[in-house]
């Protein structure tokens, strides 16, 4: 018979109630805060990593922001410009001066030209597409460094599966378990989508739900720019009907269960269950994550650095989440990938809608995060990508994936794009790569989406080929890829 410490139900609305076979088995699934929690941290401290170590930007991150520009922005209009190409390549946007002479923007970029000082230009990212010419494909890439087997030809894949390859924060989060109760993977402000296919390439996979990031969605659809602002983090607090002295009986209740099943301790011994339920109790009691999800908290100097959108305010919180110790923040381009409005998809409208939507909240977010975290020192440790799954094509109006453009439109191009990397020891101030006299090619130092990941792990202290195994048992490196060390100082 299994006995509970104090007076059985005496804290519960039916008070007159025992404990019954549900109270249990929530002990060994669910419960008050679902086990789930406890067991996501208890199993992240089993993770082993290879040890290897080595070469520049070893080990110097700490956390991790990758803004991911959904869609794919045309790198010819925004950071590669390319204004003595033929007329229906170049921009219609001028270029200006930046930071760093002799290098140039286009005007959609004159914040991000005053603190390119700052990060890395890489304008050769590049890969074949192989299958990866739509979006869901290229995206699944992007975040797990392996291509899928079913394609369609259109591009898009199957839904989410448990089979799926991790998302790179998933690894990250195993490999470095979290040492303080903060959430330690966060994605926001919306899915990962193209069409009806939602969340591809943003799951832990065959690495099993406890690796999941804490997926931040507010309400709202894509063109409300206050979302931001209706942050709710429930789930992260206790109800106000539920007393500590209650949360502490759940506590007993566990400890009574473990003195009552010898059999399942010798089973899970080496689990430390004790310490992994303390570490889950203590990120709802301890307040933390709830503090830095609460942007209200800044001043109004600070939420008009990063603008008052959707993208800038989730640049904002994602500072505030490695600030107190997540380490893997995601912020997804708050629009669908195929979509117009606001998104970098622009296969029609171009001049328009990155001019006047996409081009200002990217300007001013991005920035805003750059000066934000160096002039916290938070740039010492925190690494910064912000890349999309393709570019643009050079030629406007030319259909390069089978759909329509109009004249003043690009359709994918993932054969030369741009991105942007800074912080925890990548150089700054520097151009990585180049790119042609039309922005079609790279002519030096190509680097792969999946070299990036592995830069990324690296950067991590976690080597690119350590080996995971995926739900048929079999091995498969995190990345079939090596760390780009020339981005590191």
């Amino acid at each position: 018979m299994i006995r509970v410490p104090g007076e059985l139900g005496k804290d519960m609305c039916d008070s007159h109630l025992g404990m019954t076979r549900r109270d249990v088995l929530r002990v060994g699934g669910s419960g008050m805060l679902g086990l789930s929690l406890g067991g996501m941290l208890e199993m992240q401290a089993q993770a082993k990593e290879t040890k290897i170590s080595g070469g520049p930007g070893w080990g110097k991150a700490k956390s991790v922001i990758l803004l991911y520009l959904q869609g794919g922005p045309s790198h010819l209009d925004l950071w590669d410009p390319k204004p003595d190409a033929p007329s229906n390549v170049k921009s219609i946007f001028k270029p200006i001066k930046t930071k760093l002479p002799g290098v140039n923007f286009t005007e959609l970029l004159p914040n991000l030209a005053k603190v390119n000082d700052k990060f890395t230009m890489m304008r050769s990212v590049s890969y074949t597409p192989n299958g990866l010419f739509n979006h869901t494909a290229a995206i699944y890439q992007m975040m797990t460094g392996y291509t899928t087997d079913k394609v369609s030809a259109s591009g898009q894949l199957e839904p989410p599966s448990p089979k799926d390859f991790p998302n790179f924060g998933s690894n990250i989060i195993r490999l470095k378990p979290q040492e303080e109760p903060m959430l330690p993977f966060v994605m926001l402000p919306r899915p990962l989508q193209e069409s009806n296919v939602v969340g591809k390439g943003g799951t832990a996979g065959f690495l099993g739900k406890a690796y999941d990031p804490y997926y931040l969605y507010p309400s709202g659809d894509d063109m409300d720019m206050n979302k931001m602002a209706r942050v709710k983090t429930d789930d992260l607090q206790m109800r106000p009907e539920v007393f500590s002295h209650r949360l502490r009986r759940r506590a007993r209740l566990r400890d009574a269960v473990n003195d009552a099943m010898p059999e399942i301790d010798k089973a899970v011994s080496k689990y430390n269950l004790n310490q992994y339920y303390d570490q889950a109790l203590n990120l709802i009691v301890s307040g933390r994550a709830r503090n830095a999800f609460d942007l209200k908290q800044e001043n109004a100097k600070t939420h008009d650095l990063y603008g008052r959108n959707t993208f800038g305010q989730s640049c904002l919180l994602a500072r505030r989440l490695v600030e107190a110790g997540t380490k893997v923040v995601e912020v997804v381009w708050p629009k669908v990938a195929n979509s117009n409005n606001h998104s970098w998809d622009v296969h029609q409208g171009l001049p328009k809608r990155m001019k006047e939507q996409s081009a200002p909240m990217l300007d001013r977010g991005l920035s805003g995060l750059f000066a934000d975290l160096d002039e916290r020192g938070m740039l010492e440790d925190t690494m910064v990508l912000c890349v999309g799954e393709f570019g643009r094509s050079p030629q406007m109006g030319l259909s390069t994936s089978g759909n329509n453009n109009s004249a003043d439109g690009r359709d994918h191009w993932p054969y030369c794009y741009t991105g942007v990397i800074g912080g925890a020891g990548i150089k700054r101030g520097n151009i990585f790569g180049k790119s042609d006299k039309t922005g079609s090619a790279p002519v030096e130092d190509q680097i792969h989406p999946t070299e990036l990941l592995a830069t990324i792990y690296h950067a991590f202290g976690i080597n690119p080929q350590t080996v995971v195994y995926n739900h048929l048992n079999q091995p498969r490196e995190l990345v079939k890829a090596e760390a780009q060390l020339k981005l590191f100082g």
